[in-house]
């Protein structure tokens, strides 16, 4: 078992499939090409600044060009997501990583404002007395989830893409009785307004 993991939940860059909100901003092609560069950008910069191990958890294939490009690329691992929902697939991907990992965490690809500093920290509370963290969304959702253990509980109950996600996930923190700390509140890009806040921050993404 090795201590530390990093779950990536990605879908495949199809056009009309992914950022679908901006494709009235992007197009659908321009939407899927948004979310390329953010997956690869986000592999990057956890493999090359943090050791943890990377969990690519995908769906709806496992052989989309641009994954297995990164699996090669970074020598990552490849899940393939499965359940109902976004919670039940989660849950899955966590208690699976679990039997093989001491603590993981759970990102998605949304978040550009998600930093090593933030994964560290949130380990390092997974390493003392709590056991879960939480990653508040500006929006009301949540852009990162630290176990050190699975409940059931915190993957259901939930309006996922809503606003409410993060304090129904505290609800049920509660309920189970976990103790846990959050990070600062990061935003994602998923809306329009988003996507300008991220263009005059001028962050760069891969384009190979």
């Amino acid at each position: 078992m090795s201590d530390n993991a990093i779950l990536i939940f990605a879908k495949a860059p199809l056009p009309g499939a992914v950022k679908t909100r901006l494709i009235p901003r992007l197009g659908s092609e321009g939407a899927a090409q948004l979310y390329t560069g953010l997956l690869k950008r986000e592999v990057g910069w956890i493999a090359e600044q943090t050791p943890y191990e990377i969990e690519l958890w995908t769906t709806p294939a496992l052989d989309h060009p641009v994954f297995l490009e990164l699996a090669d690329r970074y020598r990552l691992k490849r899940f393939s997501q499965s359940g109902a929902d976004l919670g039940m697939r989660m849950e899955r991907a966590a208690r699976e990583a679990l039997a093989r990992h001491a603590r993981v965490v759970l990102v998605g690809v949304d978040c550009p404002a998600l930093g090593a500093s933030h994964l560290q920290q949130a380990f390092h509370w997974l390493e003392q007395d709590v056991d879960a963290v939480l990653g508040p969304a500006v929006d009301g959702g949540y852009v990162l989830l630290g176990l050190k253990r699975c409940h059931p509980r915190l993957f259901r109950g939930h309006a996922w893409g809503e606003s409410t996600v993060a304090a129904t996930t505290r609800e049920a923190l509660r309920e189970i009785g976990w103790r846990w700390r959050e990070l600062p509140q990061l935003w994602d890009l998923d809306r329009p307004e988003d996507l300008t806040q991220f263009l005059q921050l001028g962050i760069e993404l891969p384009t190979d």
